[in-house]
């Protein structure tokens, strides 16, 4: 490896790094539905030459994480020998992509002249791409993968920079919403060109040996990085169980059971021990867990580089064929966003044993409902993508924080865009007292989300999680309240499990509820000035303040 000067490799990493985030705010700013514009449910990459991943945007740790494979899959597909400038190469494969088939991902080789510099990616959560329900992830019925809509194996989707009209014809035929599809792959191939032009003038400026010896470097030095924290950790093996609620109404509960190996500056991630798959879209498919289990492992250690393919040298993720954390194609895998979270926690539970001040209580569980039909006013299909985010576990020294998005760089969908392009009304939206687990360090609060529906019928296809199994807490600390989603139809509640789907009519008021955080240590030992200022602020009731923290009433406001 030539050796590059610090000035250099500074200049030059950060530069590679401004690339792929600038291609996601031109991604933003382009897309046309709300699950990328707001939701920011998108990420970026870049690749060099050899097909090493060399720089990727703070975006969503399921797609970056599969980002490293997808190149080498498309690749073999379609070799680089048929590819010109501005060719790009489209797939939504679940196993060779990020899990699901909504996740489309769009690759394109930069060249300059006859000269392979590398590679753009981007992917996208795309709103729709047909199958069993508005959303495509449906979770309770669908049992293979045919079900699920569209899958476009490994294609060339654009050539010299337009699209193939034919191709994304067959497409769009095949979902609900083609304008906002259209739209947001639009919206990639201009995120990849953004991409493309900025590389092609940074290998202009520092020239090919420059820029080959800098991303050795970069490589070379984040394993290096990597390992090194790694192994400040204690070596060995920890291990830690939990459960996923079920896989549908009347389903037993899936066994998440991680193994977690430290030994000379490396992780194995173990999954073999969980569950088997099974027949419902929930499966993970080996890319997305180890996109999961990467990110998990990267968090706990610290890991203080961008990622790239060196910190991807110091982590593995294994899990035996055919579980459920290594799913058979074709198994189906619409609902598999629900697990991320839930990967991180074991590990994290896992890890606790080797460093306890590293860990937190186990997230409160987001929600990701889709609720979609015909708008009576157009008769238009509508789909309303919903991102519902809650409260982080309580950590050694600090509470959960309210209302974030745990592990996957989302953002909450405002009200108002919503209301704007939907038949929908919320009637609520508030944090929910006395979910967050106590402790001397309190976890996050749940939150509530009341949808109302202002057309004559819908499908609702709920996907959630913490219904039947409390976020832990940790040391002492007490496990977040349990999830719940309603149905109040003409005044009566009913309660729906966390992955139903349910013919909604006018009037229906949904009312989503979700899971508050584990808290971390005894909650006696929690600082009294705390507990008042959480009464103030509505995060916990008087009889919390008495009943969880020992406090008296003559202590309280």
């Amino acid at each position: 490896m030539s050796v590059v000067d610090p000035v250099t490799l500074t200049v030059v990493w950060a530069n590679l790094i401004s690339i792929v985030e600038e291609m996601g705010g031109a991604l933003r700013r382009t897309a046309f539905s709300e699950a990328v514009r707001e939701g920011e449910d998108f990420s970026t990459g870049l690749f060099d030459a050899a097909g090493r991943l060399i720089a990727q945007g703070n975006f969503t740790p399921g797609h970056l994480g599969a980002m490293p494979y997808v190149v080498q899959n498309v690749l073999a597909y379609v070799p680089l020998e048929r590819l010109a400038p501005g060719d790009m190469l489209a797939t939504n494969d679940a196993a060779m992509g990020g899990g699901h088939y909504p996740d489309f991902f769009l690759v394109a080789p930069v060249f300059e002249g006859a000269t392979l510099l590398g590679y753009v990616v981007t992917t996208a959560h795309h709103v729709d791409v047909g199958g069993f329900s508005p959303g495509s992830q449906a979770v309770q019925g669908v049992t293979e993968a045919f079900q699920e809509g569209i899958r476009v194996l490994p294609v060339k989707l654009v050539h010299a920079g337009e699209f193939d009209r034919d191709l994304l014809r067959v497409v769009l035929g095949n979902v609900r919403l083609p304008d906002k599809m259209r739209g947001d792959l639009l919206a990639q191939r201009n995120a990849n060109h953004v991409g493309s032009e900025r590389l092609r003038r940074l290998f202009a400026v520092q020239g090919e040996s420059t820029m080959a010896a800098v991303i050795d470097a970069v490589i070379e030095r984040s394993e290096q990085r990597a390992r090194e924290l790694i192994r400040r950790l204690p070596e060995g093996t920890y291990s830690f169980d939990d459960y996923l609620d079920d896989y549908g109404p009347g389903t037993p509960p899936i066994r998440v059971a991680v193994d977690v190996t430290l030994r000379d500056g490396a992780a194995i991630v173990d999954f073999s021990r969980s569950s088997d798959q099974v027949p419902a879209a929930l499966n993970c498919y080996m890319n997305y867990t180890r996109a999961y289990a990467s990110f998990a492992m990267r968090v706990f250690a610290g890991i203080d580089v961008p990622n790239n393919a060196g910190v991807e040298r110091a982590i593995t993720a294994v899990a035996r064929e055919g579980c459920f954390f290594n799913a058979r194609y074709p198994a189906a895998c619409g609902g598999r966003a629900a697990v991320q979270v839930r990967i991180f926690d074991a590990v994290n539970g896992a890890l606790a044993q080797a460093a306890p001040e590293r860990a937190m209580g186990a997230f409160s569980h987001w929600g990701n409902p889709n609720i979609g039909g015909f708008d009576d006013a157009t008769g238009r299909p509508w789909i309303m993508y919903d991102l519902l985010l809650a409260g982080y576990g309580g950590r050694a020294d600090k509470d959960g924080v309210e209302a974030m998005s745990p592990v996957m760089n989302c953002a909450n969908v405002p009200v108002e865009v919503h209301e704007t392009n939907n038949p929908v009304r919320v009637q609520r939206l508030e944090l929910l007292a006395d979910t967050g687990g106590a402790g001397q360090f309190r976890g996050g609060c749940g939150l509530r989300k009341d949808v109302e529906l202002l057309c004559e019928d819908a499908t609702l296809t709920l996907l959630g999680e913490r219904h039947t199994h409390q976020p832990y807490g940790l040391f002492g600390g007490h496990p977040g309240a349990l999830a719940r989603t309603l149905l109040v139809r003409d005044g009566t509640e009913t309660e729906l499990s966390s992955k139903q789907i349910l013919r909604l009519r006018r009037g229906d008021v949904v009312s989503f509820r979700l899971s508050g955080a584990g808290g971390y240590g005894d909650p006696r030992k929690r600082d009294r000035d705390k507990v008042r200022r959480d009464l103030r602020n509505g995060f916990v009731t008087r009889d919390a303040a008495i009943g969880s923290y020992g406090m008296t009433a003559a202590e309280l406001p």
